[in-house]
């Protein structure tokens, strides 16, 4: 499968890499593949969502390219290099379920952790360290919880601190694994309004998201799985209702609800 068309003018002139492509990428767990032949490049500066049921291969692909997981074929580049060697620039949030709570540590370490790539393991983090990860709190609304221990807070507090985290590691590409998953109103759209603002800063995110209803609104682009890639590209040429049923089938009734929704809404412009 070739790879699609990168978006802006610069890429197709070839004087920009993109942030990411993805080539003929399959990846099996106990030789059973959970992905296959994945092969898709996003342009620079865009709000990129990854859709698809549950057990679709969202998580393993943002893995992937974080070189989590191993590849059974294929390869992955971010800004024209293997992904392993552009490591530093690009910023993770997982699952907010994946992670001990517990563990005791404060709202500002947490942060400060997601600094050790440019402090390396040696050096402990100065006066300017601890307050630029106080300001990336701030971005996100939670200075004043700075010195809470993170098992004190609540999921959409927690999800923010690891925003923080993600902010301080200055990326210019940003992998997040449902960043709004299990968040109150408030938090989604302070959510929302961060990634924004990293678009406007010329970054690029990828966010696994659940929520049909909001894709349209909150992402430039769409990645459609389903162990396969059903559909990549800009939201309003690919997020259509035979694309939804492509990438769903018959296992979600809401999904044709809101493929219907979707068709309806069509004259104005949202297909």
């Amino acid at each position: 499968m070739p790879l699609i068309p990168r978006g802006p003018e610069e890429v197709h002139a070839g004087l920009v890499n993109p942030p990411l492509e993805v080539h003929d990428l399959t990846v099996a767990y106990h030789q059973r593949p959970v992905l296959w032949d994945i092969d898709f490049s996003i342009p620079p500066s865009q709000l990129v969502g990854v859709i698809g049921p549950n057990g679709a291969g969202k998580t393993t692909l943002i893995k992937a390219v974080l070189g989590m997981v191993p590849l059974a074929s294929g390869w992955v580049n971010c800004f024209g290099h293997p992904a392993k060697e552009s490591r530093r620039r690009i910023g993770y949030v997982p699952q907010r379920e994946s992670v001990d709570w517990d563990f005791p540590t404060d709202a500002r370490d947490v942060v400060l952790m997601g600094m050790y790539g440019q402090l390396g393991w040696l050096r402990r983090p100065g006066r300017a360290d601890r307050e630029k990860a106080t300001e990336c709190l701030r971005m996100v609304g939670m200075a004043d919880y700075a010195r809470r221990q993170i098992s004190q807070l609540s999921g959409g507090q927690q999800q923010r601190v690891f925003l923080a985290r993600a902010l301080a590691q200055d990326a210019e590409l940003y992998l997040m694994d449902e960043p709004f998953a299990g968040v109150d109103a408030a938090t989604e759209k302070a959510i929302v309004v961060l990634l924004d603002d990293l678009k406007q800063h010329g970054k690029t995110v990828m966010a696994v998201h659940h929520d049909l209803q909001t894709v349209e609104e909150y992402f430039d682009w769409v990645v459609l799985l389903n162990m396969r890639q059903i559909a990549v590209g800009r939201t309003g040429d690919v997020y259509t209702p035979e694309n939804l049923r492509k990438t769903y089938g018959g296992r979600l009734t809401i999904v044709s609800k809101i493929a219907d929704a979707v068709a309806r809404e069509a004259p104005r412009g949202l297909r």
